[in-house]
């Protein structure tokens, strides 16, 4: 199994590549792990202490199931994947059947971060992208997507998601094997990623 691990700031455009190749690329043997499912659970905790958790912080993953998932998805075994509601800030009563196939991109802007889990890639890819340009598509999401307000994520960009960039997402880029910018405009790393995905689908 090809696993691609993909980090980057929030905004930096992670989620265009990973449907970039999984559209083009055997979308059949593809299978994708976002880190925003992995958040851990609080269900002792009211919504009012849960929204003001640090989500940018590595703690707030829950790395061993992440880890675990992995393993079994290498093992050839299916997993339950939990889903997380970024309006509730919880998992939800569903969950998702997840089948292993020859390539899995496992997303995130921390999954850099933990030393156990960046054995497990056979390749490590870093979004980049200006700091304005991803303070900018993070207000149109948690706006249009998360039902925030302009207020409340201008105060969480400042009080946690700049500082946890800074101190975690950003030094975790030295981890990664290739460095690009938001691949709408790289062909080279579009490309090149692709035929690596095609090699592994051909000799799997």
């Amino acid at each position: 199994m090809l696993i691609i691990g993909i980090a980057g700031g929030t905004g930096s455009g992670k989620t265009t590549v990973v449907e970039r190749l999984v559209r083009e690329n055997h979308p059949d043997e593809v299978v994708v792990l976002s880190q925003d499912n992995y958040y851990k659970n609080h269900p002792d905790l009211s919504f009012s202490e849960r929204e003001s958790l640090n989500y940018d912080h590595p703690n707030s993953i829950d790395f061993p199931l992440l880890k675990n998932h992995i393993s079994a998805l290498q093992r050839g075994e299916s997993i339950i994947q939990p889903v997380y509601s970024f309006v509730h800030h919880a998992r939800t009563d569903q969950t998702l059947k997840v089948y292993p196939k020859k390539v899995l991109i496992v997303e995130g802007i921390l999954v850099f971060t933990d030393i156990e889990l960046l054995k497990l890639y056979s390749v490590k890819i870093f979004v980049h992208a200006d700091a304005d340009e991803r303070l900018i598509r993070r207000i149109n999401r948690d706006t249009a997507e998360r039902g925030r307000s302009l207020e409340e994520v201008l105060h969480r960009y400042r009080t946690t998601l700049k500082p946890m960039h800074e101190q975690f997402i950003e030094p975790s880029k030295t981890h990664a094997d290739i460095i690009i910018p938001n691949m709408k405009s790289n062909e080279v790393a579009a490309d090149f990623l692709s035929a690596l995905i095609q090699k592994t689908v051909r000799n799997a």
